[in-house]
């Protein structure tokens, strides 16, 4: 990618996502772009929200919670935590987070909101029952999330999931909108979905994604920590 500006790299995914929500039927309100910002400096940040990207995802709290410092004076932009939540790095993540999608346990969503209240929050689904990923269970998703919505200060609003490397990601984007709609069904608030990244958000539009999560498609390679 050398020589394409971060700028550039940007308008390039927004136009892919607003193709495949066409392409799917939706309407361009209904998709919103992460911009996975970790690993990457706080100038590259700057670079994305000037060419006007307002959404970043980060991974680690410690690094959050110093680009939050350090981009404090840009004051409409909305940090996501997408990464493993850990408690006892609750007070770094939840004072700056718009939101944490992967939440997966009713003790994490307790823990984020008591170092800030309301907090939004959904609930990573582990659909490929990989060893190496945290979540849910398929069969424990609707549980668990009338146990996260009966936590005082936690707002529910969905569910989160990656698919298994070298698999389809389509039946897993599939299963998540699927588990999404039983839960409506059932009155809980699962109206938004976190799925898709740079090599698949376009199939996961497709299947229902409300949140993309793309990093290398717009910033480059990942950096090294």
């Amino acid at each position: 990618m050398g020589g394409v500006s971060i700028a550039d790299r940007l308008v390039a995914v927004r136009d892919q996502v607003a193709h495949a929500t066409v392409s799917a039927g939706r309407s361009p309100e209904d998709v919103h772009l992460i911009a996975v910002s970790k690993t990457q400096p706080a100038s590259a940040i700057r670079e994305a929200y000037a060419a006007g990207q307002r959404h970043f995802g980060e991974s680690y709290a410690q690094e959050l919670a110093h680009k939050a410092a350090e981009l404090v004076d840009l004051t409409d932009l909305h940090w996501h935590f997408i990464g493993t939540i850990q408690t006892n790095k609750a007070g770094l993540i939840a004072p700056v987070s718009e939101r944490v999608h992967a939440v997966h346990s009713p003790r994490h969503a307790r823990a984020l909101a008591k170092k800030h209240s309301p907090i939004q929050v959904l609930l990573a689904v582990n659909l490929g029952d990989e060893d190496s990923k945290t979540g849910v269970q398929a069969n424990d998703v609707l549980a668990v999330c009338s146990e996260i919505v009966a936590e005082d200060g936690v707002q529910l609003r969905g569910l989160m999931t990656l698919p298994p490397n070298g698999q389809d990601p389509a039946p897993f984007f599939e299963q998540l909108a699927s588990l999404a709609e039983q839960g409506r069904a059932i009155g809980l608030p699962l109206t938004e979905l976190s799925m898709g990244m740079s090599g698949d958000f376009e199939v996961a539009i497709a299947k229902g994604a409300t949140w993309v999560r793309v990093g290398t498609a717009i910033f480059g390679p990942r950096r090294s920590r």
